[in-house]
């Protein structure tokens, strides 16, 4: 996946992003770097790569969440 695709999936990506000092909003490379690539070339070692990408993951699970049980009211 590549940084653009994750942000466009939700926004809190790009704010985890830069939590993780990629920033990737606004990079001419986001729509064709891939996330590891991205973070490996800004010095990211996998171990890291992975808490990010867990991050991301849990608080896209979270928004979806909240947003299928705003639906259901």
């Amino acid at each position: 996946m590549t940084f653009q695709e994750a942000m466009l999936i939700d926004q809190i990506a790009g704010l985890i992003f830069l939590k993780y000092g990629l920033h990737c909003i606004g990079c001419h490379m986001s729509a064709d770097e891939s996330i590891e690539d991205g973070a490996r070339a800004h010095g990211l070692d996998d171990k890291e790569i992975s808490k990010m990408v867990k991050e991301i993951n849990e608080k896209i699970k979270q928004l979806d969440k909240s947003k299928k049980k705003s639906k259901s009211k």
